[in-house]
């Protein structure tokens, strides 16, 4: 599967997910409706605290598989970037939590998604925010540039995950730490989940198995590295999606039941260069 193939699918899904929200429908389950062939990974996210500050349309494009920016521990002063930042969401209530002295920059490469998240800002009444257009694989932001660097269920969709995290090692100030909520793998997935380009774009089949993702991170030059299950997905949660998806829930279902987890994936890039052993550092 070619990451431009991959990248584009995910453009469309999310395209059409952006404009189902603008037009007051609900983007996917997150949002709180019930949409035939949602997965169950965007489930009951965010509490209702979270959600009463926020506008309707940023709630219903809501599509990641954890809160971030409750799990992040934002100080006030702090900046934030969100990679794959959608209807604004996350961005937003880091906004609030990082103050008027700090910073949240939303980072999407789907136009419709960045109109969404633009006209959320507005209706939020927010203004320490900024909407980037770009790849998370190429983010438009200079070295050394932000505090904490989250993300919600984004990485995964990547077909190229070494540059993703070697750009976020990039632009992370040193001491700075990457803060992202992503679905990951326990064992073994059967092949025709990962070929499927359906489950790729819905989270799943693109999850990297976390000793790899472990893996990943440290080649880019993370250190204090952590990885902590927030979720952990069974099979009845997925059938539904499953049979969208073309494959028959019976059969695969047994397959992955308890293996998709979404977890908080903590990092740290290292205070100074002597410490450092990613790309971007070492001579």
């Amino acid at each position: 599967m070619s990451e431009p193939n991959i990248q584009e699918a995910v453009k469309q899904k999310y395209g059409e997910a952006a404009r189902r929200a603008a037009s007051g429908g609900t983007a996917c389950c997150g949002g709180g409706g019930e949409l035939s062939g949602c997965d169950p990974i965007t489930k009951n996210l965010y509490d209702e605290a979270e959600k009463a500050g926020l506008p309707e349309k940023a709630i219903a494009a809501s599509l990641g598989c954890g809160n971030p920016t409750a799990l992040a521990k934002l100080q006030p002063g702090e900046i934030v970037l969100d990679l794959g930042s959608g209807g604004g969401i996350d961005v937003i209530l880091s906004a609030k939590r990082v103050g008027p002295t700090g910073k949240a920059y939303g980072l999407d490469m789907t136009d419709e998604m960045l109109a969404l998240a633009r006209e959320n800002q507005k209706k939020a009444d927010v203004e320490n925010v900024e909407f980037l257009k770009g790849a998370i694989e190429n983010i438009p932001l200079p070295d050394d540039t932000v505090d904490v660097i989250i993300s919600n269920c984004v990485i995964n969709l990547s077909g190229d995950k070494d540059r993703v995290l070697a750009e976020a090692f990039r632009v992370l100030k040193p001491g700075g730490r990457l803060a992202v909520s992503d679905v990951v793998v326990r064992g073994e997935v059967p092949a025709n989940v990962r070929k499927s380009m359906e489950l790729w774009v819905g989270c799943i089949a693109g999850a990297l198995e976390e000793n790899e993702y472990r893996e990943k991170l440290a080649r880019a030059g993370f250190t204090s590295i952590d990885v902590e299950p927030t979720r952990v997905y069974k099979v009845e949660e997925a059938r539904e999606f499953l049979e969208a998806a073309g494959l028959d829930a019976a059969v695969v279902g047994p397959q992955i039941d308890g293996k998709f987890i979404s977890a908080f994936v903590r990092a740290s890039k290292p205070a100074s260069a002597a410490a450092c052993c990613g790309p971007t550092c070492c001579p």
